[in-house]
């Protein structure tokens, strides 16, 4: 795990908070710090650590969890199905070492780090991985099959989104209501493909939202 950024340490362990961030296709665990030190600012009490995926990325330069190169609505299922074996064991590598568990974990994906994450909302006992998924510019790789067992799904995009079209997080947004989920979407007139203030002030009320819940 030291190719993962560690960006705050809980001030105490009572009460934590896991926070991991996945980054998209050609990017780094580097590229998302400024987001995840906004979030730490925030979340006082939480581990927020930046995850690099293990593969290099073949477009030349980066990382990626599954090639795109060639990808098509037919492939994207099988690569990211292949991918997620590799994506799973990060969580809960960082679970094991933060003792943090899934009930108090939340998986925070940009572009291809949000298909990973929503993804994983699609597994038989996905509650065991976390409690909570945030997927910035992202889709699922296929319509959602499942309803998500016990796994808040908040969706936020840009509306100039040229690289991942905000009709994907609506479809992915009709999906889950579609199968009795309740996810959330914020779309952000203006946004492209990237991440703004008012994306991030979108995060911090949907994690405050979490304790509210909790009664913390």
């Amino acid at each position: 795990m030291q190719t993962d950024l560690i960006l705050q340490r809980p001030r105490t362990s009572d009460n934590a908070e896991l926070l991991l961030l996945f980054h998209g296709v050609g990017s780094s665990a580097e590229d998302l710090a400024p987001l995840g030190q906004a979030l730490a600012a925030q979340r006082l009490n939480a581990w927020v650590i930046s995850v690099r995926s293990p593969d290099r990325s073949d477009l030349g330069r980066g990382w990626q969890w599954f090639s795109v190169q060639g990808v098509t609505e037919a492939n994207r299922p099988e690569r990211v199905a292949s991918a997620m074996p590799a994506f799973l064991e990060r969580i809960r590598a960082w679970q094991s070492e933060t003792g943090v568990g899934p009930q108090s974990t939340t998986l925070l994906g940009f572009s291809q780090g949000a298909i990973m994450a929503l993804e994983s909302t699609q597994l038989c006992g996905a509650s065991r991985h976390a409690a909570r998924v945030i997927a910035i510019a992202g889709r699922f790789a296929q319509p959602a099959r499942i309803k998500p067992e016990d796994v808040a799904a908040h969706l936020l995009h840009g509306e100039q989104d040229h690289v991942m079209p905000v009709r994907l997080a609506m479809e992915a947004e009709h999906e889950l209501r579609s199968l009795g989920a309740a996810p959330t979407l914020d779309r952000f007139a203006g946004l492209g493909h990237g991440i703004d203030a008012r994306v991030v002030q979108a995060i911090g009320r949907g994690l405050q939202d979490v304790n509210e819940e909790k009664g913390l």
